[in-house]
């Protein structure tokens, strides 16, 4: 049973080592426009960060920023105070490993763009197969290790024929 008035992801959440860092990435690289901050957060005195986050209930947010970009889901991006068993980021491979995909018109051109400003591009842009073909991709790193995606599929998906449902294409008027 789907949720009741469900539209659609409205942000993705991620936290970073340095707030500022991920900033210049996010609008300097990316060009992602910032919307607004939130002071931090902490609550010495109770469990509040372990009920509703599921994190070290002495955890301190140190500020949180949102940014939209392009015509995708906001982000939403925290700094955290180093906490007491923090882990490492998860690999792509790992339980909780992820990637955040951002579609481009031409992926050629932003794959140079991202290497002239010495962003680590993971191998070259490959041709999707099966279902995915006409899709070209690439991984990419951002400067604290996050892995990013760029995809670009002007001409569809070969499974957009006949599909009674499509993905999400920022090209697309929504349904």
């Amino acid at each position: 049973m789907a949720l009741p008035g469900l539209r659609g992801a409205e942000h993705l959440g991620f936290t970073v080592p340095d707030l500022d860092e991920a900033h210049r990435f996010l609008v300097e690289t990316i060009g992602c426009e910032h919307v607004y901050s939130l002071p931090g957060m902490r609550h010495d005195d109770s469990d509040w960060m372990r009920e509703h986050l599921a994190v070290d209930p002495r955890a301190a947010v140190k500020e949180i920023r949102f940014y939209r970009c392009g015509t995708g889901p906001n982000f939403e991006v925290f700094e955290y105070s180093v906490a007491p068993g923090q882990r490492p980021q998860p690999r792509n491979s790992d339980v909780g490993g992820h990637h955040v995909a951002f579609y481009v018109d031409d992926l050629d051109a932003a794959v140079t763009r991202l290497r002239e400003e010495g962003i680590r591009v993971l191998g070259e842009p490959t041709a999707s197969t099966n279902a995915s073909r006409g899709q070209r991709w690439v991984y990419f790193l951002s400067p604290w290790g996050m892995q990013f995606e760029l995809v670009s599929y002007p001409e569809g998906k070969a499974y957009e024929q006949g599909a009674p449902v499509l993905l999400w294409h920022p090209a697309r008027p929504a349904e």
